[in-house]
């Protein structure tokens, strides 16, 4: 069931560019009764959920009111049981010194040895295509974690709403090398505010080197305690490309993830279905 007020998708000043003042939290402003202070979604005669508008003082309301109105669709989302979602995410892997960041995965630093990184365009070596040993990185706007953006795309995929790209945009100066798990904060308010929690999640991570297998049970660890959920709901994969095209060549990693999400079913929805149960006998 749909309650409260939509989570705040940006919580910081127009004047202030930072990842770190960004918080999922339910938007409620100190003082202001509930009926001054509508919740953006409210459940209708038929049992669906409805948008209706949200208020907004302690952020940048052109910024809000865009991204806000991207996860209030005109359409219902209906609450049936179970909703299936698909992410998919791809990043450059350069040199470290390029990359400016390192190898994040899972929310995991992954640390490595120099690695036979493919110079495709003959940037560090003689000739193009020549091999260069080196320390990888990232090349994002945020922290290019893969398996972060390919869950949020998967979480807001099986709800019908946009793609991480239209609500967390790559052109936001707020997003300059954010921590990832910001994404996820929100991607985990947003799916509670419309009344689901995660079933399973299945990734496959797809990457040449380095060599990830010591790393996945603290991935596991991190999806686990963001989303709020229990380690017999998430599996983690990972192969390599067999050293065919860019991600065989150490030039880019990508991921895909398969999430599925359970209705939660509260007081007032089992006292609902006792109704139609009595009306139907």
């Amino acid at each position: 069931m749909v309650s409260g007020a939509l989570p705040v998708l940006l919580a910081v000043a127009s004047s202030t560019i930072n990842c770190g003042a960004f918080t999922a939290q339910l938007r409620r402003e100190p003082g202001v009764a509930a009926a001054e202070h509508p919740a953006p979604f409210s459940r209708n005669a038929g049992g669906r959920t409805s948008s209706s508008q949200l208020a907004s003082s302690a952020v940048d309301e052109a910024t809000e009111a865009e991204i806000s109105s991207i996860l209030r669709p005109s359409y219902d989302i209906e609450p049936i049981p179970l909703r299936i979602g698909h992410g998919f995410d791809i990043h450059r892997m350069a040199p470290l010194s390029e990359a400016g960041q390192p190898v994040v995965i899972g929310g995991v630093v992954i640390d490595h040895k120099d690695q036979k990184w493919t110079d495709a365009e003959g940037k560090y070596t003689e000739n193009p295509g020549d091999i260069y040993e080196t320390q990888l990185g990232v090349v994002a706007h945020s922290d290019g974690d893969v398996i972060y953006h390919s869950l949020v795309d998967a979480i807001f995929g099986a709800l019908t709403l946009p793609d991480i790209g239209q609500v967390f945009q790559d052109t936001d100066p707020r997003w300059k090398g954010c921590d990832s798990a910001k994404f996820m904060e929100h991607a985990y308010e947003v799916m509670k505010y419309y009344g689901y929690k995660i079933g399973n999640i299945d990734v496959t991570l797809i990457l040449e080197r380095p060599k990830v297998a010591s790393f996945k049970p603290r991935m596991k660890e991190n999806i686990v305690r963001l989303l709020r959920t229990t380690e017999g709901r998430v599996n983690i994969k990972a192969r390599t490309h067999e050293k065919m095209d860019s991600v065989g060549e150490l030039r880019s990693l990508s991921c895909h993830v398969v999430v599925t999400l359970e209705k939660v079913v509260g007081l007032e929805d089992k006292l609902e279905q006792a109704t139609i149960d009595l009306g139907t006998k």
